[in-house]
């Protein structure tokens, strides 16, 4: 049934969910999602998030700045200057439908009086195949709240979820308040105070477990249960008066209050609980990704690959900053010389920079008989005829610089680590600088997608083993990092930590690493910090208990004892 419909100014495409206070009970038990847990952590995270705008409302009062972004958005959306804005409202999970329609179209006029484009809004209380058209016209939806077990028994079969999702695959923006909020995933808490009742809600935010008026009704305590039995999923708590703007895969936090972030406890790390108080940004696809690892109950800091030697091939570590000649001259020397076939890879940047990227001039100039720049990142690209022959000749691969999530990102659920992997096995070389360096190590630090301090990021723990049991930091003494890689080594005490100096670069083949270039490489074991404290290490104390190898010396990764590397 349609309802109060008004036409005005306005910009947006959305759902938004008003508050809900009733008590009524959907039965389901947690075990009904839990069965699917194994299942769920294999499937493939899109690093991409998601497509359109979600707007997430912890219930209470809806910040001022959310109307202000639907609209916004909806005057993005709607690129048409021959028609007027669409917003669809729906009342259907309100204990009066048509009431709660017609309040949630007078609260959005509220807000069209500073807007110039043309919207109609329109309510509805029923589902009907009207309804189905009218969202996949629509530039927004508003969902009105109430209860969300009574609004997916209302929807279910009847294609809403489906039109829904069209919307986002249009760039659209879907918000929800409460109940509006907790429908969005699908694994849904449908009611139960201490004790959580899990039903089926909308998949509209992948891989996680909305709860709402989290700090003010104490819900903690049944988010956790709710994750503890549905481990693929991570859990999302937001307070009243915040909300949450998902768009991609970022997260923002805005309003008064915070969003919760939980993670299961699995065999070897405790449940996980991130308070972010707004305006605090998370990433979708490393919470996704934390989730998911938990699952698999295996330790990234427990090495898999066996001790750190190369068997085969050799590696080329470059810490950053300037490419000395002795390091290019050794990496096209491994590659073949004149006779090498290097492919680059410049796909540690975002993908649209990747594609602009060209060959590195020490490259370009340097005597090998081919150099190919490879950025491609989608797995379609991958599986190209053009990158697997291309890396199926290399003698020689460069990893670029930049943030080394992005190669994750890229290469994993392909097989071009496989790729990777063949070229030492030929007896070839893989090189790299920065974010190219640490991409090696079996253990991945600086990982976060959101910032390049935090050493440990659940979910980007894994680099790709070229070099199996280390960890490899870059820019190291110049950017004052000694310090960083202590932490790491104290909870991972199987690896050993490496750090590289900018125009340094260790080239590893066995169990020996020379230190060639400018400055140093330095070796850090648990045995060396067994009896200190790695919290507040300053960079001097902390500089004690690494072993420096400085350029023209070399260790052997078995003894850690230096040598010459000349003899």
């Amino acid at each position: 049934m349609k309802l109060l419909s008004s036409s005005l100014p306005v910009s947006i495409v959305m759902i938004l969910v008003m508050e809900f206070t009733s008590t009524d009970v959907l039965a389901g038990q947690i075990s009904q999602t839990s069965e699917a847990s194994n299942a769920n952590s294999r499937q493939v995270i899109s690093p991409d998030g998601i497509h359109g705008t979600l707007v997430l409302v912890g219930g209470g009062a809806v910040p001022e700045s959310v109307r202000e972004l639907l609209f916004r958005n909806t005057a993005k959306t709607n690129d048409s200057e021959s028609r007027s804005s669409s917003i669809v409202v729906l009342g259907m999970a309100a204990d009066n439908p048509s009431a709660a329609a017609d309040r949630a179209v007078v609260w959005l006029l509220e807000s069209s009086a500073n807007t110039d484009q043309k919207s109609d809004i329109t309510g509805y209380s029923t589902v009907d195949e009207e309804l189905i058209q009218a969202i996949d016209k629509a530039d927004a939806v508003w969902i009105c709240g109430g209860q969300q077990s009574r609004l997916a028994k209302s929807i279910e079969g009847s294609g809403v979820e489906e039109a829904l999702h069209r919307l986002l695959d249009r760039n659209g923006t879907i918000a929800g308040t409460s109940a509006g909020a907790a429908i969005m995933s699908r694994v849904m808490i449908a009611s139960g105070k201490d004790q959580p009742q899990i039903s089926k809600g909308m998949d509209l935010l992948p891989g996680a477990i909305v709860d709402q008026h989290f700090t003010q009704r104490n819900r903690l305590g049944r988010s956790k249960l709710a994750v503890a039995a549905n481990p693929h999923c991570f859990g999302l708590g937001i307070d009243e008066d915040t909300a949450v703007i998902v768009s991609g895969r970022q997260m923002k936090i805005i309003g008064r209050g915070a969003a919760t972030c939980l993670l299961a406890k699995c065999d070897y790390r405790d449940e996980e609980v991130v308070r972010l108080q707004a305006p605090a940004i998370a990433d979708l696809t490393q919470w996704r990704r934390a989730a998911a690892c938990r699952t698999r109950n295996a330790d990234p800091g427990l090495p898999r690959l066996g001790p750190p030697q190369v068997k085969e091939g050799a590696l080329v570590i470059v810490g950053g900053g300037s490419m000395p000649p002795d390091i290019v001259n050794r990496f096209i020397e491994l590659a073949g010389g004149k006779d090498a076939k290097i492919v680059v890879l410049p796909t540690a940047v975002p993908r649209d920079v990747a594609r602009r990227q060209r060959i590195p001039g020490f490259l370009a100039n340097s005597s090998a008989s081919s150099v190919r720049i490879l950025p491609q990142v989608w797995p379609e690209e991958i599986a190209s005829e053009e990158f697997q022959l291309s890396l199926k000749e290399a003698t020689g691969v460069w990893f670029g610089g930049g943030r080394q999530w992005h190669f994750v990102d890229a290469y994993e659920n392909t097989n071009a680590i496989s790729l990777f992997t063949d070229v030492l096995k030929r007896g070839g070389v893989i090189g790299g600088s920065s974010a190219g360096a640490t991409i090696q190590g079996e253990f991945l630090v600086r990982g976060h997608p959101i910032g390049n301090t935090v050493m440990m990021a659940e979910g980007y723990e894994r680099g790709f083993g070229f070099l199996p049991a280390v960890a490899i930091d870059q820019h190291f003494v110049q950017r004052g990092r000694m310090p960083d890689l202590i932490p790491v080594i104290r909870k991972h005490p199987e690896l050993l930590g490496i750090g590289i100096d900018e125009g340094t670069a260790l080239v590893v083949q066995g169990t020996k690493a020379e230190v060639i270039g400018q400055h140093s490489a330095h070796f850090l074991t648990s045995e060396a910090i067994r009896q200190i404290d790695a919290s507040g290490v300053s960079e001097t104390p902390a500089q004690s208990y690494y072993r420096t190898v400085e350029t023209g010396g070399a260790i052997d990764f078995g003894e850690l004892i230096p040598s010459d590397a000349k003899n």
